[in-house]
C-alpha cells in the first residue's frame, strides 16, 4: 500500500461559502448515540459487533444495555449466523463491523441465512468508502453497495450526514427486513435539520438548480453542495440531490431531472461498477433519457494509504472532481 502525494497541490480548491450547515459529530458517534436513544424505546433491539465496538461506536449501546449486547469476537461470518438466529427468534439485530467485512466475509451468511429467509437484521457497515484512510486499501469499502445491492430482498442505504444517521436507525428499528446501511468514521457537514423528513423510495433535492444534476450519497452530498457553489460563481446552476436510498431507488426523481436538466453526474464514495453510479445508470436505460451522464468514484483501482482528504483527492472523488465531470457533462 503506498501513501498518497503530500503536497500542497494535490488538495487546494477554493469553494467559496459552502450551502451545507456546519459539522457537527462524527457520523459513527451520530450512529452510537442513535442506538442507544431507539435501543432504550425497543427492548428487542440487540446488537452485535466483531470486537470493533469502540470503532463502530456499538460500545455506547454495550455500556447502556449489557445485557442485549454481544461482542463475538473476530469471527465476522459466525456473528452474522448469530443475528440470523436472534431474528429468527423475534429480536432486531444491529450487526457492526466495518463495511468491507461486511460485504465480503458477511456476505455468504447475508445472503443465504439472512436475505433468503427475509430476516430482521440490520447490517450497519461502519468506515464506510476511504474513511479508514490509514488501513489502506484492504479497509477501504469500495464495493459494498454493489454486493448488497445485488443481494435480493436487502434495501440499501448511505447516511450523508448526523441527522439522517438518526433517522435511518430509527427506520431500521420500525421497518421489518434485511437492511444494510453504509456509514462512515468521519464527521459530515450537516445537510439536513433535526426535523427533516425522509422517506425509504424517494430522494431529496437539496439544492435546486437547472443546467445539471448531481445524484450523490454520502460525503459526496456536501461536497456536492461545495461543487454547486464554486460553479454558481461561473455562471453554472446544479441541482444536488441526496440519493440515500439506493435499494429503492427513486426512479421517478431521477428521471424527472434527466428531463429538467441537460445532464445528470453521479457522485460516490465507491467503484463506479455496481453502486450508485449503476443504479442511476440502470433507471436512466430502462427510462429511455436522453441526458447525457457522467460519473465521479473510483475507477476500478485499488485504494492506497494515506490521510483521508488527500485520498479523496487522489482518487476524484471531492468537490473539485465534482466541477470537472459537470463541465464535461455540459460540453
Amino acid at each position: 500500500m503506498s501513501i498518497v502525494n503530500n503536497s500542497s497541490s494535490a488538495v487546494a480548491f477554493n469553494t467559496g461559502a459552502l450551502s451545507a450547515r456546519a459539522v457537527t459529530k462524527t457520523i459513527r458517534d451520530a450512529y452510537g448515540d442513535a442506538l442507544v436513544k431507539y435501543g432504550a424505546l425497543n427492548t428487542n433491539v440487540v446488537a452485535l459487533d466483531a470486537d470493533a465496538s469502540n470503532s463502530t461506536k456499538s460500545v455506547k449501546f454495550a455500556q447502556a444495555f449489557p445485557e442485549r449486547f454481544f461482542n463475538v469476537g473476530i469471527a465476522e461470518q459466525n456473528m452474522m449466523g448469530m443475528a440470523a438466529g436472534l431474528a429468527a427468534a423475534g429480536k432486531i439485530p444491529f450487526v457492526n463491523t466495518f463495511a468491507i467485512f461486511l460485504c465480503t466475509l458477511g456476505s455468504l451468511s447475508a445472503r443465504s441465512l439472512i436475505a433468503y429467509s427475509g430476516l430482521n437484521v440490520k447490517l450497519m457497515g461502519a468506515y464506510g468508502g476511504l474513511s479508514d484512510a490509514f488501513d489502506g486499501a484492504s479497509h477501504h469499502a469500495i464495493e459494498d453497495l454493489a454486493v448488497f445491492r445485488a443481494i435480493p430482498g436487502f434495501r440499501v442505504f448511505v447516511a450523508s450526514d448526523a441527522a439522517i444517521t438518526d433517522w435511518l436507525v430509527k427506520t431500521a428499528i420500525n421497518e421489518d427486513g434485511p437492511m444494510y446501511i453504509r456509514l462512515s468514521r468521519e464527521a459530515m457537514p450537516g445537510v439536513y435539520s433535526d426535523d427533516e423528513r425522509f422517506e425509504i423510495g424517494k430522494g431529496k433535492i437539496v439544492r435546486e438548480g437547472t443546467d445539471a444534476t448531481l445524484f450523490a450519497c454520502g460525503l459526496m452530498v456536501s461536497e456536492g453542495l461545495k461543487a454547486a457553489a464554486a460553479l454558481a460563481g461561473e455562471g453554472v446552476s446544479l441541482r444536488v440531490v441526496d440519493l440515500f436510498t439506493i435499494k429503492p431507488i427513486d426512479r421517478e426523481l431521477i428521471l424527472r431531472c434527466a428531463e429538467e436538466t441537460r445532464a445528470i453526474i453521479t457522485a460516490e464514495e465507491h467503484n463506479i461498477l455496481g453502486g450508485l453510479g449503476g443504479a442511476v445508470a440502470e433507471v436512466l436505460a430502462t427510462g429511455g433519457a436522453q441526458a447525457k451522464l457522467e460519473m465521479v468514484g473510483v475507477r476500478d483501482v485499488f485504494t492506497e494509504t494515506g490521510p483521508y482528504a488527500q485520498l479523496l483527492r487522489k482518487f476524484d472523488i471531492d468537490a473539485q472532481a465534482i466541477v470537472a465531470a459537470v463541465k464535461r457533462a455540459l460540453t
